[in-house]
């Protein structure tokens, strides 16, 4: 009998751990969801032209195989090309702000130097 509400216990265990990961993932993409929604609805912080510092969260592949850091000025998301290979996950930089996409909720900018 000890044996069968082990097996239950350890079923109702792995279930509510299945039920945890889930709700997390869910809550990341509303969140995600939330902040694009927001980002449409005020003005860019950044202007064209202007050079902003910011670190670096990460880096994507860009559609034709460049290297893009990408970063944020007061949550607002910068694509910057041109990067240096010896730029690092982290590493402040600088980049000029070229254009904006459409919606305006992100922008692209050019690498000026690394702090």
């Amino acid at each position: 009998m000890d044996e069968i509400w082990f097996v239950v216990g350890g079923g109702v265990f792995v279930l509510l751990i299945v039920v945890l990961l889930w709700w997390g993932r869910s809550s990341d993409k509303a969140a995600s969801r939330q902040a694009h929604e927001s980002a449409q609805g005020r003005e860019p912080p950044v202007e064209l032209g202007e050079v902003y510092e910011f670190g670096v969260v990460e880096f994507t592949d860009h559609h034709s195989g460049e290297r893009i850091a990408v970063g944020k000025v007061e949550g607002f998301v910068l694509f910057t090309e041109d990067v240096p290979a010896e730029v690092s996950e982290g590493d402040v930089i600088r980049g000029k702000v070229l254009s904006f996409n459409e919606g305006r909720t992100s922008a692209d900018a050019t690498f000026v130097d690394k702090r």
